[in-house]
C-alpha cells in the first residue's frame, strides 16, 4: 500500500482522487471506481503499489507502436485495475478483477526490480499496459523516473481518461503513448464503456503538445463505432492535429461479456481508405492475419520502408530515418 501522488482531502475525512477524469470523491473506508484505490481515514492509497500482475518482454510493435523504437524489446508490465468498464475487454481478467472478483492479486516487484529486469533483457524500454497505467500511477511513475535516470523510455498504453495533472507530472519521463480512441461518440463513452470523451481527445492534444509520440488505436466493434460517419470524425481529428500521427485500426473479436460477431476484413480495409482520404500518413490494421496491414510505407513514395511479419521486423529500407527510396524522412523515433 502506498499513499497516493494526486488527491485532495475534503471535510468528513472524504477524499477526492485526481488521477483520472472520473474525479472520484471517496468516503473513509471506501473505494473509488477503479476498485484499486481506498480512502483510509481521509488518506487516500493505492492498493496495487508493488503488486505485479503481468510482466512480459514484448516486441514494441504488440503494444502497438509502429514508428516509435521498431524492432525494439519493451518490458511490459502492469497490475490488476481499470477506470473504465467495457463490456468487450480484451484483458478483463486482469483488468476487472478487482471488480468482479473483489480481490487484488499480484507478486511483490520494486520499481528498482523492474528497472534491472529491463536492462538485463536488453529492453530499450518499458510499457506500463495490459491494464490502465493511471490506476496504478504511483508504481508506474516511480519506475519510470528511475528508468529515465537509466537511459530507458517510458511507454503508456493507455485509454487516455487521466487528468491534466496526472500527464504534467509523467511528462517528464513519458517517450511515448498509445491512446485508445474508442469511440467518437459521447453516448458511446457514457454508456458503452463507462466514461467520457471529450477528455480523451484533450489528453490526446496535451500528450501531443508536450512532445509525447503519440499513436492512436481503434478497436473497430460492428454496431458500436463502425460508420462511414464515425470513421471519418476520427481520422478528420488525428489528421487535423496531426497527419504524422499513426492510426492503428484493430479487428475487434468477442470478449468479456460481448457476443458481437467479430470485425470483417472488409471493414478494416474501408476505415483504412478512410484514414487515407483524411490525409493520414501512417494507418496499419490490426488483429488481421493476412495481407500488409502492418508494413510502414513512405507517404511521398508509398515504398515500403518497415516490413513486418506479425509483431516481427523482417526488412527494413530505411536509411538514417528517411526513406531509401526517396530520402523522405519517416516520422517517428528510429
Amino acid at each position: 500500500m502506498k499513499e497516493a501522488y494526486l488527491y485532495t482531502q475534503l471535510k468528513d475525512k472524504k477524499t477526492r482522487c485526481d488521477l483520472c477524469n472520473h474525479r472520484c470523491v471517496i468516503s473513509d473506508g471506501e473505494k473509488g471506481k477503479c476498485s484499486v484505490r481506498e480512502n483510509r481515514d481521509g488518506i487516500l492509497y493505492s492498493l496495487v503499489y508493488r503488486k505485479l500482475i503481468s510482466e512480459n518482454i514484448d516486441p514494441i510493435e504488440k503494444k502497438p507502436l509502429f514508428n516509435f523504437q521498431p524492432g525494439s524489446y519493451s518490458l511490459s508490465i502492469a497490475t490488476v485495475g481499470c477506470n473504465f468498464k467495457c463490456f468487450f475487454c480484451q484483458n478483463y481478467q486482469i483488468s476487472q478483477m478487482p471488480n468482479d472478483k473483489g480481490y487484488i492479486e499480484g507478486r511483490d516487484r520494486s520499481p528498482e526490480d523492474i528497472v534491472n529486469h529491463a536492462i538485463e533483457y536488453d529492453c530499450k524500454s518499458i510499457s506500463y499496459t495490459y491494464t490502465e497505467p493511471t490506476v496504478y500511477f504511483e508504481y508506474a511513475y516511480d519506475t519510470a523516473k528511475i528508468a529515465h535516470e537509466r537511459g530507458l523510455k517510458n511507454i503508456f498504453v493507455t485509454n487516455g481518461f487521466m487528468t491534466g495533472e496526472c500527464i504534467d507530472m509523467i511528462s517528464p519521463y513519458l517517450d511515448a503513448a498509445n491512446i485508445d480512441l474508442k469511440s467518437f461518440r459521447e453516448e458511446t463513452y457514457t454508456e458503452k464503456i463507462g466514461g467520457k470523451l471529450r477528455p480523451v481527445l484533450e489528453n490526446i492534444k496535451n500528450m501531443h503538445n508536450k512532445g509525447v509520440w503519440i499513436e492512436i488505436t481503434t478497436l473497430v466493434i460492428p454496431g458500436i463505432n463502425d460508420t462511414i460517419k464515425e470513421l471519418e470524425d476520427i481520422a478528420c481529428f488525428i489528421a487535423g492535429l496531426d497527419e504524422s500521427i499513426p492510426w492503428h485500426i484493430s479487428a475487434y473479436h468477442p470478449q468479456y461479456k460481448s457476443d458481437i460477431p467479430p470485425t470483417s476484413i472488409d471493414m478494416i480495409d474501408n476505415a483504412i481508405s478512410i484514414g487515407k482520404d483524411a490525409g493520414l500518413k501512417y494507418i496499419y490494421g490490426g488483429n488481421i492475419y493476412s495481407g500488409n496491414y502492418e508494413n510502414t510505407n513512405c507517404p511521398s513514395c508509398n515504398s515500403m520502408v518497415i516490413a513486418r511479419r506479425g509483431f516481427d521486423v523482417v526488412k527494413r529500407n530505411m536509411t538514417g530515418g528517411k526513406c531509401s527510396n526517396c530520402g523522405t524522412e519517416i516520422d517517428g523515433v528510429f
